[in-house]
């Protein structure tokens, strides 16, 4: 199957956009593609439980169910360590904290990458 890599910066500002990126990749998934997000700027904020738990995209569904068919799924998440220090966000355990360059490295290493 083939590698995509979803690249989210918009955060919880922009539900509906930020829960289509996570739920397009739990499609990837279940149709058996391997899937990696990367999360920058407000989009580190995704990750944290409390929006986790609380965002619903205008017909995109829930951010934790398709976080919980990610992570079930194998899906690995990396986010920028840059837009996470700036807002408070300790990824530990959640995410891998990455450069600008880890990001190129990745698109380059996806068969596609899909922006949000």
């Amino acid at each position: 199957m083939a590698k995509l890599l979803i690249h989210i910066t918009c955060g919880p500002e922009d539900p509906t956009r930020a829960a289509l990126g996570f739920l397009v990749g739990k499609a990837a998934v279940e149709d058996g593609h391997d899937v990696s997000l990367f999360l920058a700027a407000d989009a580190v904020q995704l990750l944290r439980p409390a929006v986790l738990d609380s965002l619903v995209g205008l017909g995109t569904g829930s951010l934790r169910e398709s976080y919980d068919a990610l992570v079930s799924g194998g899906a690995k998440f990396f986010v920028s360590g840059m837009s996470s220090k700036a807002r408070g966000f300790d990824a530990e355990g959640i995410a891998e904290p990455s450069t600008p360059n880890r990001l190129v490295e990745l698109a380059l290493d996806h068969d596609r990458v899909i922006t949000y």
